[in-house]
Protein backbone atom coordinates (compact mmCIF):
# COMPACT_ATOMS: atom_id res chain seq x y z
CA UNK A 1 0.00 0.00 0.00
CA UNK A 2 1.24 3.67 -1.03
CA UNK A 3 1.08 6.12 1.31
CA UNK A 4 0.27 9.49 -0.27
CA UNK A 5 -1.68 12.36 0.64
CA UNK A 6 -3.86 13.61 -2.05
CA UNK A 7 -6.32 16.41 -1.20
CA UNK A 8 -4.70 16.96 2.05
CA UNK A 9 -2.55 20.62 3.01
CA UNK A 10 0.11 20.15 5.26
CA UNK A 11 2.16 23.06 7.11
CA UNK A 12 5.91 22.53 8.10
CA UNK A 13 7.55 25.24 10.17
CA UNK A 14 10.90 25.67 9.50
CA UNK A 15 10.76 24.23 6.29
CA UNK A 16 13.52 26.50 4.31
CA UNK A 17 15.86 23.79 5.39
CA UNK A 18 17.16 20.75 6.72
CA UNK A 19 15.05 18.49 7.98
CA UNK A 20 11.84 20.80 7.48
CA UNK A 21 12.59 21.04 3.61
CA UNK A 22 12.76 17.45 3.43
CA UNK A 23 9.62 16.98 5.11
CA UNK A 24 8.02 19.51 2.68
CA UNK A 25 8.93 18.33 -0.35
CA UNK A 26 8.25 14.45 0.02
CA UNK A 27 4.78 15.63 1.20
CA UNK A 28 4.36 17.47 -2.10
CA UNK A 29 5.65 14.59 -3.79
CA UNK A 30 2.79 12.50 -2.21
CA UNK A 31 0.42 14.97 -3.28
CA UNK A 32 -0.01 16.81 0.07
CA UNK A 33 -0.53 20.92 -0.94
CA UNK A 34 2.27 22.39 1.54
CA UNK A 35 2.69 25.45 3.64
CA UNK A 36 6.75 26.36 3.69
CA UNK A 37 7.04 28.21 6.93
CA UNK A 38 10.52 29.77 7.43
CA UNK A 39 11.95 32.88 9.31
CA UNK A 40 14.64 32.57 7.87
CA UNK A 41 16.90 33.39 10.59
CA UNK A 42 20.05 32.09 11.94
CA UNK A 43 20.21 28.41 13.67
CA UNK A 44 20.77 30.68 17.18
CA UNK A 45 17.59 32.56 15.83
CA UNK A 46 18.59 36.07 14.87
CA UNK A 47 17.74 37.61 11.41
CA UNK A 48 15.18 36.82 8.93
CA UNK A 49 14.74 36.25 5.51
CA UNK A 50 12.28 34.91 3.21
CA UNK A 51 14.55 33.32 0.33
CA UNK A 52 14.77 30.24 2.29
CA UNK A 53 11.33 29.20 2.00
CA UNK A 54 10.59 30.82 -1.57
CA UNK A 55 13.48 28.51 -3.11
CA UNK A 56 11.81 25.36 -1.30
CA UNK A 57 8.55 26.44 -3.13
CA UNK A 58 9.60 26.92 -5.97
CA UNK A 59 11.54 22.91 -5.69
CA UNK A 60 7.56 21.70 -5.21
CA UNK A 61 6.11 23.64 -8.23
CA UNK A 62 9.20 22.49 -10.12
CA UNK A 63 8.02 19.02 -9.33
CA UNK A 64 4.47 19.55 -9.88
CA UNK A 65 2.85 20.23 -6.65
CA UNK A 66 1.23 23.29 -5.21
CA UNK A 67 3.20 25.02 -2.10
CA UNK A 68 2.57 28.74 -0.74
CA UNK A 69 5.59 30.48 2.10
CA UNK A 70 4.86 32.12 5.35
CA UNK A 71 7.51 33.72 6.95
CA UNK A 72 5.74 33.60 10.36
CA UNK A 73 8.10 33.30 13.83
CA UNK A 74 6.47 30.39 15.30
CA UNK A 75 6.89 32.03 18.67
CA UNK A 76 5.08 35.22 17.38
CA UNK A 77 0.78 33.98 18.28
CA UNK A 78 0.08 36.70 16.01
CA UNK A 79 2.18 35.73 12.90
CA UNK A 80 1.00 31.76 13.43
CA UNK A 81 -2.33 32.94 13.00
CA UNK A 82 -2.17 35.09 9.97
CA UNK A 83 0.01 32.02 8.70
CA UNK A 84 -3.42 29.56 9.60
CA UNK A 85 -5.88 32.60 8.19
CA UNK A 86 -3.68 32.54 4.11
CA UNK A 87 -3.70 28.78 4.64
CA UNK A 88 -7.85 28.55 5.37
CA UNK A 89 -7.95 31.48 2.62
CA UNK A 90 -6.49 29.41 0.00
CA UNK A 91 -7.13 25.91 0.60
CA UNK A 92 -10.24 25.84 2.79
CA UNK A 93 -8.40 23.26 5.20
CA UNK A 94 -5.32 21.97 7.36
CA UNK A 95 -4.83 18.82 7.86
CA UNK A 96 -1.44 17.90 8.31
CA UNK A 97 1.07 19.78 10.95
CA UNK A 98 4.60 19.11 11.29
CA UNK A 99 6.12 21.32 14.34
CA UNK A 100 9.89 21.14 13.11
CA UNK A 101 11.20 25.15 13.57
CA UNK A 102 13.92 25.22 16.33
CA UNK A 103 16.77 27.30 17.12
CA UNK A 104 20.43 26.13 19.22
CA UNK A 105 21.73 28.21 22.06
CA UNK A 106 24.31 25.54 23.12
CA UNK A 107 26.02 26.19 26.91
CA UNK A 108 26.46 24.96 30.03
CA UNK A 109 24.13 25.91 32.57
CA UNK A 110 26.44 27.66 34.60
CA UNK A 111 27.61 29.91 31.48
CA UNK A 112 23.93 29.82 29.95
CA UNK A 113 21.70 32.78 30.02
CA UNK A 114 18.23 33.10 31.14
CA UNK A 115 17.41 35.10 28.54
CA UNK A 116 18.82 32.10 26.01
CA UNK A 117 16.80 29.75 28.30
CA UNK A 118 13.44 31.18 27.42
CA UNK A 119 14.23 32.01 23.77
CA UNK A 120 15.00 28.55 22.91
CA UNK A 121 11.71 27.11 24.59
CA UNK A 122 9.58 30.19 23.11
CA UNK A 123 10.82 28.65 19.48
CA UNK A 124 10.69 24.54 20.66
CA UNK A 125 7.68 24.81 23.28
CA UNK A 126 5.83 27.91 22.99
CA UNK A 127 6.30 27.94 19.13
CA UNK A 128 4.88 23.99 19.16
CA UNK A 129 1.91 24.71 21.18
CA UNK A 130 1.39 28.25 19.12
CA UNK A 131 1.16 26.02 15.63
CA UNK A 132 -0.86 23.39 17.43
CA UNK A 133 -3.31 25.59 19.04
CA UNK A 134 -3.98 27.72 15.99
CA UNK A 135 -4.95 24.09 14.17
CA UNK A 136 -6.97 22.24 16.82
CA UNK A 137 -10.10 23.39 16.46
CA UNK A 138 -10.02 23.47 12.88
CA UNK A 139 -9.03 19.68 12.58
CA UNK A 140 -11.63 18.96 15.30
CA UNK A 141 -14.22 20.65 13.00
CA UNK A 142 -13.01 18.38 10.42
CA UNK A 143 -12.93 15.45 12.29
CA UNK A 144 -9.08 14.97 11.17
CA UNK A 145 -5.83 15.68 11.60
CA UNK A 146 -1.89 14.64 11.99
CA UNK A 147 0.50 16.68 13.98
CA UNK A 148 4.03 16.11 14.88
CA UNK A 149 5.99 17.50 17.35
CA UNK A 150 9.64 17.53 17.14
CA UNK A 151 11.41 16.09 20.12
CA UNK A 152 15.24 15.00 20.66
CA UNK A 153 17.23 12.53 22.57
CA UNK A 154 18.67 15.70 24.32
CA UNK A 155 15.11 15.86 25.84
CA UNK A 156 14.73 12.35 26.44
CA UNK A 157 17.75 11.41 27.78
CA UNK A 158 20.29 14.36 28.05
CA UNK A 159 22.96 16.10 26.40
CA UNK A 160 25.64 17.96 27.92
CA UNK A 161 25.02 22.16 27.06
CA UNK A 162 21.45 21.06 26.02
CA UNK A 163 19.94 22.11 29.07
CA UNK A 164 17.49 24.92 27.03
CA UNK A 165 16.57 22.53 24.65
CA UNK A 166 16.19 19.20 26.15
CA UNK A 167 13.63 20.56 28.60
CA UNK A 168 11.62 22.47 25.58
CA UNK A 169 12.00 19.26 23.70
CA UNK A 170 11.10 17.43 26.83
CA UNK A 171 8.24 19.71 27.19
CA UNK A 172 6.72 18.88 23.74
CA UNK A 173 6.37 15.16 24.66
CA UNK A 174 3.95 16.03 27.44
CA UNK A 175 1.76 18.03 25.02
CA UNK A 176 1.30 15.05 22.94
CA UNK A 177 0.89 12.71 25.70
CA UNK A 178 -2.55 15.02 26.87
CA UNK A 179 -3.74 16.24 23.57
CA UNK A 180 -3.44 12.84 22.18
CA UNK A 181 -6.37 11.70 24.66
CA UNK A 182 -7.98 15.06 24.16
CA UNK A 183 -7.61 14.70 19.96
CA UNK A 184 -8.83 11.09 19.91
CA UNK A 185 -12.67 11.27 19.52
CA UNK A 186 -12.14 13.52 16.49
CA UNK A 187 -9.81 11.54 14.52
CA UNK A 188 -7.26 14.16 15.86
CA UNK A 189 -3.52 11.73 16.28
CA UNK A 190 -0.69 13.13 17.31
CA UNK A 191 2.95 11.79 17.52
CA UNK A 192 6.38 13.02 18.01
CA UNK A 193 9.80 12.62 15.79
CA UNK A 194 12.81 12.22 18.13
CA UNK A 195 15.50 13.14 14.98
CA UNK A 196 19.11 12.36 14.34
CA UNK A 197 20.08 14.30 11.46
CA UNK A 198 23.13 16.21 9.75
CA UNK A 199 21.94 19.39 9.15
CA UNK A 200 23.02 22.87 9.93
CA UNK A 201 22.13 22.70 14.05
CA UNK A 202 24.60 19.88 14.08
CA UNK A 203 26.94 20.74 11.64
CA UNK A 204 30.85 20.27 13.27
CA UNK A 205 29.00 18.62 16.29
CA UNK A 206 29.31 15.09 14.73
CA UNK A 207 31.99 13.69 13.36
CA UNK A 208 31.95 14.02 9.15
CA UNK A 209 31.65 10.47 7.99
CA UNK A 210 28.83 10.47 10.44
CA UNK A 211 26.91 13.11 9.38
CA UNK A 212 27.38 11.75 5.62
CA UNK A 213 25.28 9.09 7.11
CA UNK A 214 22.57 10.89 8.68
CA UNK A 215 20.80 13.20 5.67
CA UNK A 216 17.05 14.70 6.25
CA UNK A 217 16.02 12.16 4.10
CA UNK A 218 16.89 9.18 5.82
CA UNK A 219 14.85 10.74 8.62
CA UNK A 220 11.57 12.22 6.56
CA UNK A 221 9.68 8.96 6.01
CA UNK A 222 9.10 8.68 9.93
CA UNK A 223 7.24 11.88 9.32
CA UNK A 224 5.48 10.59 6.50
CA UNK A 225 4.67 7.54 8.51
CA UNK A 226 3.56 9.51 11.26
CA UNK A 227 0.94 11.96 9.37
CA UNK A 228 -0.36 9.22 7.18
CA UNK A 229 -4.32 8.14 7.48
CA UNK A 230 -3.24 4.79 9.42
CA UNK A 231 -0.72 6.79 11.59
CA UNK A 232 -0.48 5.87 15.26
CA UNK A 233 -1.03 8.28 18.13
CA UNK A 234 1.20 8.82 21.36
CA UNK A 235 4.33 7.62 19.90
CA UNK A 236 7.97 8.76 20.12
CA UNK A 237 9.18 7.79 16.88
CA UNK A 238 13.17 7.94 16.61
CA UNK A 239 14.76 8.43 13.35
CA UNK A 240 17.92 8.37 11.59
CA UNK A 241 20.55 7.50 8.95
CA UNK A 242 17.68 5.06 8.14
CA UNK A 243 17.18 3.27 11.54
CA UNK A 244 13.64 3.74 13.41
CA UNK A 245 13.09 3.09 16.83
CA UNK A 246 10.13 3.67 18.93
CA UNK A 247 11.39 5.12 22.71
CA UNK A 248 8.63 4.66 25.70
CA UNK A 249 8.60 6.13 29.12
CA UNK A 250 8.05 3.44 31.49
CA UNK A 251 7.25 3.02 35.16
CA UNK A 252 8.39 -0.04 37.39
CA UNK A 253 5.54 -1.88 39.29
CA UNK A 254 6.66 -0.35 42.62
CA UNK A 255 5.70 -1.47 45.93
CA UNK A 256 2.98 -0.38 49.00
CA UNK A 257 5.03 0.40 52.18
CA UNK A 258 3.46 -0.28 55.61
CA UNK A 259 3.08 3.48 57.45
CA UNK A 260 5.86 2.71 59.69
CA UNK A 261 8.28 2.67 56.92
CA UNK A 262 6.79 5.51 54.50
CA UNK A 263 10.27 7.46 55.45
CA UNK A 264 13.03 7.78 53.35
CA UNK A 265 14.76 5.08 55.09
CA UNK A 266 12.40 2.94 53.76
CA UNK A 267 12.78 3.57 50.45
CA UNK A 268 16.21 3.29 50.49
CA UNK A 269 16.37 -0.21 52.34
CA UNK A 270 13.36 -1.27 49.48
CA UNK A 271 15.01 0.90 46.98
CA UNK A 272 15.77 -2.31 44.38
CA UNK A 273 12.36 -3.50 44.20
CA UNK A 274 10.73 -0.02 44.04
CA UNK A 275 13.33 1.03 40.65
CA UNK A 276 13.35 -2.66 39.36
CA UNK A 277 10.68 -4.67 37.84
CA UNK A 278 7.65 -4.52 36.11
CA UNK A 279 8.07 -1.51 33.72
CA UNK A 280 5.30 -0.38 31.41
CA UNK A 281 4.21 1.95 29.59
CA UNK A 282 1.04 3.81 31.35
CA UNK A 283 -1.24 5.44 28.87
CA UNK A 284 -2.84 8.04 30.84
CA UNK A 285 -1.52 9.87 34.52
CA UNK A 286 -4.49 8.20 36.26
CA UNK A 287 -3.38 4.69 35.74
CA UNK A 288 -0.49 5.56 37.93
CA UNK A 289 -3.04 6.88 40.80
CA UNK A 290 -5.36 3.48 39.70
CA UNK A 291 -2.03 1.23 40.42
CA UNK A 292 -0.89 3.51 44.06
CA UNK A 293 -4.41 3.18 45.60
CA UNK A 294 -4.78 -0.57 44.67
CA UNK A 295 -1.74 -1.16 46.32
CA UNK A 296 -2.42 0.68 48.95
CA UNK A 297 -5.76 -0.85 49.40
CA UNK A 298 -3.73 -4.27 49.40
CA UNK A 299 -1.43 -3.54 51.88
CA UNK A 300 -4.27 -2.20 54.54
CA UNK A 301 -6.19 -4.75 53.87
CA UNK A 302 -9.30 -2.47 52.26
CA UNK A 303 -12.00 -3.32 49.78
CA UNK A 304 -12.57 -0.48 47.33
CA UNK A 305 -15.03 -1.51 45.13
Amino acid sequence: MTIRYDGKVALVTGAGGGLGRSHAIELAKRGAKVVVNDLGGSVSGEGANSQASLDVVAEIEALGGEAMAHGANVADLAQVEDMVAQTMDRWGRIDILVNNAGILRDKSFSKGSVEDFRLVADVHLMGTMHCTKACWDIMKEQEYGRIVVTSSSSGLYGNFGQTNYGAAKMGVVGMMNTLAQEGAKYNVKINALAPTAGTRMTEGLIEEKAFALLTPETVTPAVLFLVAEDAPTRTILAAGAGSFAVAKIVETEGMWLPEADQTPEGIAANWSQISEGGERALQAGFEQSIKMVGQAAKGLGLDLS
